[in-house]
């Protein structure tokens, strides 16, 4: 079972590959290995990007963290890892007396690749969407259950029965 997490990621802060602003910054979130979402590259360049972009994802209710990347495009093509942030869901999902569909907003420092703490910082907010309400219509049943166990199983252990008007003469 899943529920969808509404994540929107806003902007960067102080990002850096090699001490060199960053170009054609994209972020990733990822809930489970192999399943990745990414933004457009941000449309300004330098060490502050902004991208302002919803992505919504399905969020397993085992997920205990969800990995926020941000990586940048080389001159080769390749994105390069400029940092990333392990996120708690509990950051955002699972507050007891917080509403629901209650907007987080978060701000995480980067770690490279190795682990270590950057100055980059990723400010995003999220939010657990609502669930559709379900309705569970009661079934019918007509009939009460008779016969040995085995014919009511064969026969789907009901009988049904259909009123009849019986007159019966009065004796007064």
């Amino acid at each position: 079972m899943k529920r969808a997490l509404e994540i929107t990621l806003i902007s960067g802060e102080n990002l850096r590959l090699n001490k060199k602003p960053v170009k054609n910054a994209v972020v990733a979130v990822r809930v489970e290995p192999g399943h990745e979402c990414s933004t457009k590259p941000a449309p300004d360049r330098g060490t502050s990007p902004r991208w302002n972009e919803n992505l919504i994802v399905d969020l397993p209710l085992h997920a205990g963290f969800i990995t926020v990347e941000v990586k940048c495009k080389s001159s080769s093509g390749s994105y390069k890892v400029v940092g990333g942030a392990m996120v708690p869901v509990s950051d955002f999902a699972g507050d007891l007396g917080t509403p629901e569909g209650y907007m987080h907003f978060l701000s995480y420092r980067l770690r490279d690749s190795n682990g270590v703490q950057t100055d980059g910082i990723i400010n995003i907010s999220a939010k657990m969407a609502a669930p559709a309400p379900t309705y569970e219509v009661p079934q019918l049943q007509i009939g009460v259950p008779v016969g040995y166990q085995r014919k009511m199983m064969a026969a789907g252990g009901l009988v049904i029965g259909v009123p009849v008007c019986y007159a019966q003469p009065c004796r007064c």
